[in-house]
């Protein structure tokens, strides 16, 4: 290899410090909310305070960092050579202090001196104007004194070389300036067909309003260098897995499978996907403000990123926790742990949260494919009679929506895998129909329930209140084995901060039972039982020992969700899909309700 990551973004950060630039470092991978979006997707929007004027914490007013991105609006097209969840952005900043005459000259100077390009080879394109902004003839003849051909400079409109954020009024935006290069050699290569976007620097002279743009006051630069593509491109390589940032974890998937990557295109794809989402993972649950997976934002974007990757480890016939695991260490200990490492210390937390993930979708998977496979049959069926009495009927491609819910509230099926496996098999699923059904889920949740039914005392109805409210069902089967068969619920209330559970009970319990409950609830989470939700005739519940929490009447339908044979309850609230997304239980309080009634409160960690 010509030349390494890590080689690659250090020279990047030695070029801008001579040029007077500090190194602000990266920041969370993770949005604070300032910026409307889930994650960092660009270098800049960090900064972003201190190109609309405010002055940066360092003093300074040249800043430069390498900065990680995760963007996840094309999940489904990672498998390909070149599409990527996470990347890492080279970037350096002018706040109001140099501008286009200094930057074109630096990164020409970094791209052919630095890098080792041919500045004959070189193109750019710039801003035609339009009645917004002006044309920026100002950078055009910037690169004609650099050596520039007309031929080799290309005016686009504000579609290709403007930048800014859409729909954020407010913020900084301008004409930018990108450098292109030709994909291979040759001595007559044309524009853009044989070229590939190098880079580009950003010229922030505007402040978006609700009507067009005005001057700012300080003029800023922002460039911005993709390192995965740049060191695709100095490499002479097309395939963004050949670099050394996946090398590692492609050659371990090898020898994992004993498949080859370059000879089975299926084995390919899969080990793109899962070295991709895999590493994309150690980053999310690594961040200074790591997450974890869940059912909600940044969250539920990486239960489905790995869930894809555990469904892909299958296809590839590995066991998706270990295999995962062993992936995640090639990115830790080999690629990233020496510019970012914060990794080293999270190691074995990241890992053993991997394995978690796994082992959690593992319970469920195999379940969810039976019931996907009967979807996919149910319809093949109905097309095969059909056509047997209408030779004009049009097959059904369409899987329906109360099904796709199904897959996801039974068995933690992101829709979006669900949709990605339908297209595997020529089919769509309907969204609207998922969509529908995920609402009436949620207004039956929030609403009164069948009579009998409880409603959960939940005072929000977020995933963390899902997950208290689940928990209420092995405290509940905990009291009756460690107390007495005869304790019941009384009722409880639940925020996204604690859960409060009263019952019947005569005394207050001794510290070895609020012990042992504690223990025995966690010892349920931690294997991680499928919840199992069924609806069934009343008659039917009560002959299968469900317990009804309180004392109401019964439908003649109810709602039961049973935890293996540990907790069998007849119930209406929202609830998570297996123990092991619970965390751990820790009992913070047990005290006197009224006459012959305890609470107990506790939180979930």
């Amino acid at each position: 290899m010509k030349i390494t990551s890590k080689e690659l973004r250090q020279k990047w950060l030695d070029f801008y410090e001579s040029k007077g630039h500090v190194n602000i470092g990266a920041v969370s991978l993770i949005g604070d909310g300032s910026t409307g979006v889930m994650f960092n997707v660009a270098g800049m929007q960090p900064l972003m305070p201190y190109l609309l004027g405010a002055p940066h914490p360092s003093g300074k007013t040249r800043l430069c960092n390498v900065q990680g991105c995760v963007r996840t609006v094309d999940i489904e097209s990672v498998g390909d050579a070149s599409h990527f969840t996470f990347f890492e952005m080279m970037g350096n900043w002018s706040l109001g202090d140099y501008f286009k005459q200094e930057k074109t000259a630096w990164t020409y100077e970094l791209l052919t001196k630095v890098f080792g390009l041919e500045g004959e080879k070189l193109c750019s394109t710039v801003f035609e104007g339009n009645d917004a902004a002006p044309r920026d003839n100002e950078t055009a003849a910037l690169l004609k004194g650099l050596g520039f051909t007309d031929e080799r400079i290309f005016f686009l409109p504000k579609a290709d070389n403007w930048w800014e954020l859409e729909g954020t009024v407010g913020t900084p935006c301008g004409p930018d300036n990108e450098w292109f290069y030709p994909i291979h050699g040759g001595d007559a290569p044309v524009f853009p067909q044989d070229y590939v976007e190098i880079g580009n620097d950003v010229y922030m002279q505007y402040r978006k309003t609700e009507t067009g743009y005005a001057p700012l006051e300080n003029k800023n630069v922002d460039t911005g260098f993709g390192l995965d593509r740049m060191l695709l491109f100095l490499n002479g390589l097309t395939d963004g897995y050949k670099t050394d940032l996946f090398a590692g974890a492609i050659a371990k998937l090898e020898q994992l499978t004993g498949k080859r990557y370059d000879e089975d295109p299926a084995a390919q794809k899969a080990m793109r996907i899962v070295a991709d989402h895999t590493r994309t993972t150690v980053m999310l649950i690594g961040d200074v403000n790591g997450i974890l997976p869940s059912n909600t934002g940044a969250g539920y974007i990486l239960r489905r990123l790995m869930r894809r990757a555990i469904r892909y480890c299958r296809q590839l016939g590995v066991e998706p926790a270990s295999a995962m695991q062993q992936v995640a260490a090639v990115f830790i200990d080999e690629v990233y742990g020496e510019a970012y490492p914060l990794l080293q210390e999270k190691r074995a937390y990241i890992l053993d949260e991997i394995k978690k993930e796994a082992d959690r979708f593992e319970t469920m998977l195999e379940k969810g494919m039976a019931e996907f496979e009967k979807c996919v049959n149910g319809i093949a069926r109905k097309n095969a009679f059909m056509a047997q009495s209408n030779p004009d009927y049009q097959p059904e491609t369409l899987i329906g929506g109360k099904q796709a819910f199904r897959l996801y509230d039974t068995y933690g099926f992101p829709l979006e895998l669900t949709e990605e496996m339908a297209a595997e098999r020529g089919l769509t699923v309907d969204k609207a129909g998922f969509d529908a059904a995920f609402k009436e889920h949620q207004e039956k949740s929030r609403g009164d329930v069948h009579a009998g039914e409880a409603k959960g005392g939940l005072e929000s109805h977020s995933q963390q209140a899902t997950r208290y409210h689940t928990a209420t069902h092995l405290l509940n089967a905990a009291l009756k084995q460690v107390l007495s068969p005869d304790v019941n619920q009384k009722g409880s209330n639940i925020t996204d901060e604690r859960m409060r559970f009263d019952f019947n009970f005569a005394r207050p319990m001794t510290a070895e039972e609020v012990q042992a409950v504690e223990a025995l609830v966690n010892e349920k989470i931690r294997e991680n039982i499928p919840v199992v939700y069924k609806e069934m005739s009343l008659e039917e519940a009560r002959a299968q020992h469900f317990v009804g929490v309180f004392d109401s009447k019964y439908g003649d339908v109810v709602k039961t969700y049973s935890i293996g044979e540990f907790s069998k309850e007849m119930c209406g609230g929202p609830h998570v899909a297996a123990t092991g997304e619970l965390g751990t239980f820790k009992i913070v309080k047990e005290q006197s309700s009224s006459a012959g009634v305890r609470r107990i409160k506790a939180i979930l960690k």
